[in-house]
């Protein structure tokens, strides 16, 4: 039981310090940032998809659950909930994170614009 508690609390430390490292990301230029690399496939309106699923309220919702987008096999075997970790993970390298992916793009590499994307991803709800 201890040793549970202590994993649980070692996880929530990292996650505030995940969170907190987000968190100084700059949302404004994030959005930019997502014009550039994300807005051709990816819609930031509610219930309005592309190519991707819309990424309206995206932070804390379970992957593959937009109703009417459909998913590929591998995103609904994800089974995660959207967090800025996953995210981050999912947005540098799609095709490592979810192998058998529908998503064509290769990543992006800026530890800084994937952090102010995130943030400003944050800020659609």
């Amino acid at each position: 039981m201890k040793r549970l508690i202590g994993s649980l609390m070692a996880a929530a430390i990292s996650f505030g310090a995940m969170s907190q490292a987000f968190a100084a990301g700059d949302a404004a230029h994030g959005g930019k940032v997502f014009e550039e690399e994300c807005a051709d496939c990816h819609s930031v309106k509610d219930g309005k998809n592309k190519k991707g699923p819309s990424l309206f309220n995206i932070l804390g919702r379970k992957s593959a659950t937009i109703a009417d987008f459909n998913y590929s096999d591998a995103m609904r075997a994800k089974n995660t909930i959207w967090n800025a970790e996953v995210i981050n993970e999912y947005i540098r390298a799609p095709k490592k994170s979810v192998p058998g992916g529908k998503m064509k793009y290769d990543g992006l590499d800026d530890e800084k614009a994937r952090e102010e994307v995130i943030n400003y991803l944050g800020t659609l709800h």
